[in-house]
C-alpha cells in the first residue's frame, strides 16, 4: 500500500523575512516618535527688505550720532566649509571663492551626500552671530545650530542651488 503525500504543513519563514518584518517595524516606530518635533531653522532677513512705509507712520526718529561698534567677530577669523549638495557642478568651489572675497576664511569645499530642504549655514553656538553674517553676506535665507557629523569650531556651508548673485 502506497502512502499518498498531502499538501498540508508547517512553514517557517526565512530569517530574512523575520528581519526584514523587524527593520520595518522599528522604521515605523521611529517615524511615529519624530513626526511631531518643530524645526529649529531660522529665516534670516536682510534689515534692508523691511520697508518703512510698511507702517503707514510718518514719525521719523532723530538721528543720534553714535561710534560705529566694532563687529563682534572677524571673518578672517572664522572658518567655514561650504559643500554642494545639488546637481550643479562647482557650486561649492564657485560660492567658496566669493565668500572668501568678502574675507571669510574658507577652508575647503566638496560635495555633501544626504538630504538638505534648502542652501543653509549651519553654526555651532559660540559662531552663531558669524553663522547669520554669512548667510546675509552670500543671500542664504535659512540657517541652523551644526549638527553631527559637522566640525564644531567652524561654519558649515551646504548648498542645494544656485545664489541669487549679489
Amino acid at each position: 500500500m502506497q502512502r499518498v503525500r498531502d499538501q498540508r504543513g508547517v512553514v517557517f519563514p526565512s530569517p530574512v523575512t523575520i528581519l526584514s518584518i523587524l527593520a520595518v517595524a522599528m522604521a515605523g516606530v521611529a517615524w511615529v516618535a519624530t513626526r511631531h518635533h518643530e524645526p529649529t531653522e531660522r529665516l534670516v532677513t536682510p534689515a534692508a527688505h523691511q520697508s518703512p512705509s510698511a507702517h503707514h507712520s510718518t514719525y521719523v526718529a532723530p538721528k543720534v550720532h553714535r561710534k560705529p561698534q566694532k563687529p563682534a567677530f572677524d571673518r578672517s577669523k572664522v572658518v567655514v566649509e561650504v559643500f554642494n549638495n545639488s546637481t550643479v557642478s562647482g557650486l561649492a568651489g564657485r560660492v567658496a571663492a566669493r565668500a572668501a572675497h568678502l574675507g571669510w576664511q574658507v577652508v575647503g569645499s566638496d560635495n555633501w551626500y544626504g538630504t538638505i530642504p534648502a542652501s543653509t549655514v549651519y553654526y555651532p553656538p559660540r559662531l552663531t552671530k558669524a553663522g547669520h553674517q554669512l548667510a546675509l553676506d552670500l543671500g542664504i535665507h535659512r540657517t541652523m545650530p551644526s549638527v553631527s557629523p559637522m566640525r564644531l569650531d567652524r561654519l558649515t556651508v551646504i548648498l542645494t542651488g544656485p545664489l541669487a548673485a549679489h
